[in-house]
């Protein structure tokens, strides 16, 4: 972990509560996500590892790439009811300087 990447470190006790909702997500992704991710697992991106469903503060973003510091978001039918939950998510990534692409 880069020193950058130490200002958003998942404490213990929020960890404990996020790592088997991210571990759930991993094992039964949207239809939505899935796609994506066939494009971006194992190094599909050459030189660039994306992680699914990784813990960033109190979120749980569907991929991160550390070395982009890149955070993509599917969105699916949900975020059309949760806008300023996900204006709000958006704009704490940003301000960690990470970049955040929506589909």
């Amino acid at each position: 972990m880069d020193k950058q990447d130490k200002r958003w470190h998942t404490e213990a006790a929020l960890w404990d509560k996020l790592k088997p909702i991210a571990c759930e997500k991993r094992k039964q992704p949207t239809v939505a996500e899935n796609i994506p991710w066939q494009h971006l697992h194992n190094y599909q991106v050459p030189g660039f590892k994306f992680r699914r469903q990784h813990c960033i503060g109190q979120f749980i973003v569907d991929f991160y790439c550390s070395k982009a510091r890149l955070v993509i978001e599917v969105d699916g039918l949900i975020h059309h009811y949760q806008k300023e939950e996900d204006s709000l998510r958006q704009e704490y990534l940003e301000s960690l300087g990470l970049k955040v692409l929506r589909f």
